[in-house]
């Protein structure tokens, strides 16, 4: 069964730091293009980093220099380290495969000012 499962989220405050984590299952992980987004209420869903196989990384310009996209291929997991987190961070974050309609359920961040 394919499938993408999201953690670590929750409420932080304006300045704090948070850490996502995404296990895929069902699919060949170490070879898949993998990305973050992310949905504000009432705001169109928008890509927020993304990875490639070789490890090439490319962010949203909302959050360079404040957040770090990383997988270990081994766990078959994908992260998202958020640092220096803002109220309009607030969203939920979703994993998903980059090249297929593969999505999580997305985990909730709450950036409190």
């Amino acid at each position: 069964q394919v499938q993408l499962v999201e953690s670590g989220g929750g409420l932080v405050q304006a300045g704090g730091s948070l850490r996502l984590s995404c296990v895929a299952s069902g699919f060949i992980f170490r070879t898949s293009h993998m990305a973050w987004f992310r949905q504000a209420p009432g705001k169109q869903r928008e890509l927020v980093a993304d990875i490639t196989a070789y490890n090439s990384a490319n962010y949203a310009d909302s959050v360079k220099g404040r957040f770090t996209v990383s997988r270990d291929d081994a766990k078959s997991t994908l992260y998202l380290q958020m640092n220096d987190l803002k109220p309009e961070d607030t969203a939920v974050y979703f994993c998903k495969h980059f090249r297929a309609d593969i999505w999580g359920r997305g985990t909730q961040v709450t950036v409190s000012s």
